[in-house]
């Protein structure tokens, strides 16, 4: 998965929300935006602003406790952006496909839906036929087979455009992904969470030829960790 190539011995402290300056704390995103060198921002220019949305979302709804070892990750959003509206669909697409088993009935609907309209505009982008599905999505489908078979009469004769996509079913679909997985009846939510934003940035870097390790300079990585205090050992340093 994406990350730092080995664990630092120091991780920043992260806290949920926005934070007009490091000593307030720092989510997820504005560790990146530190990290980058730009001005401090929880929407940083350095990051896809879809799969910057996953992260500020996973960064509030994890415990506390849990928050700091999503740090580990934060290096490997950086440059991971571009118009391509594939990054899009293919956030979506791992969102909805890691939540949809795990939701609660009442939720698996929406994410159905949102699941066969990232098919449906990878499809397009590709030249494939549009009901070709991923074999990542055909998987998460079968778990909800009530929900997928309302989902594909739903979808009868809709029509997503890779725009429209990118402005509304993107978005909402990770939003509903996220609260699906954090209110879920299911062990361990937060690694989930921590499993599926790591393996979207991975997803993302691997789409758009990303090679190069993510590996920070370590003299920001600690003047970064100063600003916002320090965890090491599970003991919170301010």
């Amino acid at each position: 998965m994406s990350g730092l190539t080995e664990s630092p011995a120091v991780l920043p402290v992260l806290s949920r929300g926005k934070h007009r300056r490091p000593r307030k704390g720092a989510c997820f995103m504005e560790f990146a935006s530190f990290l980058a060198g730009e001005r401090w921002s929880d929407h940083p220019d350095c990051t896809h602003p879809l799969l910057a949305s996953m992260a500020r979302q996973v960064n509030d709804v994890v415990a506390d406790s849990y928050r700091p070892r999503l740090a580990e990750l934060v290096p490997a959003v950086i440059g991971v952006n571009g118009d391509d509206p594939h990054l899009d669909a293919i956030i979506a697409r791992r969102a909805a496909a890691t939540a949809l088993p795990v939701a609660a009935a009442w939720r698996q609907r929406v994410l159905s839906v949102a699941l066969l309209s990232a098919e449906r505009v990878l499809a397009e982008l590709d030249g494939r036929p549009a009901d070709s599905i991923s074999d990542m999505s055909q998987r998460a489908l079968a778990h909800a087979p009530d929900a997928t078979k309302w989902a594909r009469s739903f979808s009868v004769g809709a029509a997503t455009t890779p725009r429209g996509f990118r402005r509304h079913a993107g978005p909402t679909a990770v939003r509903c992904s996220v609260e699906g997985i954090a209110q879920a009846c299911a062990p361990d939510t937060d690694r989930m969470l921590h499993d599926l934003l790591a393996r979207t940035i991975e997803d993302c870097r691997q789409w758009s030829q990303l090679r190069t390790p993510a590996t920070p300079d370590a003299g920001r990585w600690e003047d970064a960790c100063k600003l916002t205090g320090v965890s090491a050992g599970g003991v919170t340093v301010s």
